[in-house]
């Protein structure tokens, strides 16, 4: 019989890099299932928990918010049958992502001229006065 390993919460903090308070927080929004407790009241994370762990990390890399990633998480334990839902909620956050990056790029471009702008400037900064401009429109 395998014996089921278990690690505390300063030993997921080290492995994950989550802080506890990150932990204890999944737990109680529900993206951690309830984590077993010993007598004393301490809490025993196993591998699933650790596995699901990972999963709400990568998930966090790719931009899902906690809400798309608690649906994520339910449609992990039956991936074949949601296939399709996963695909549309991947297709969103690509557009997201899509949108997000067209914003970057019109602020990379402002703030490359800028910087030129101030590079250039005798007198006064071009900086200050283009943030000076924006905030009275």
């Amino acid at each position: 019989m395998t014996r089921t390993q278990h690690y505390r919460i300063s030993d997921v903090t080290q492995q994950t890099g989550l802080s506890a308070d990150t932990l204890r927080y999944y737990e109680k929004i529900g993206l951690l299932k309830k984590v077993q407790r010993n007598a004393s009241g301490i809490r025993l994370y196993n591998d699933a928990d650790l596995s699901r762990l990972r999963f709400i990390q990568r998930a966090k890399l790719m931009n899902f918010s906690l809400e798309e990633i608690a649906q994520l998480l339910q449609m992990r334990e039956n991936p074949a049958k949601v296939k399709n839902s996963v695909r549309e909620l991947t297709q969103k956050k690509l557009e997201e992502v899509e949108q997000n990056l067209k914003t970057l790029t019109t602020l990379r471009n402002e703030l490359t001229l800028l910087v030129n702008l101030c590079t250039g400037s005798e007198e006064g900064c071009p900086i200050i006065e283009s943030i000076d401009e924006t905030q009275d429109e």
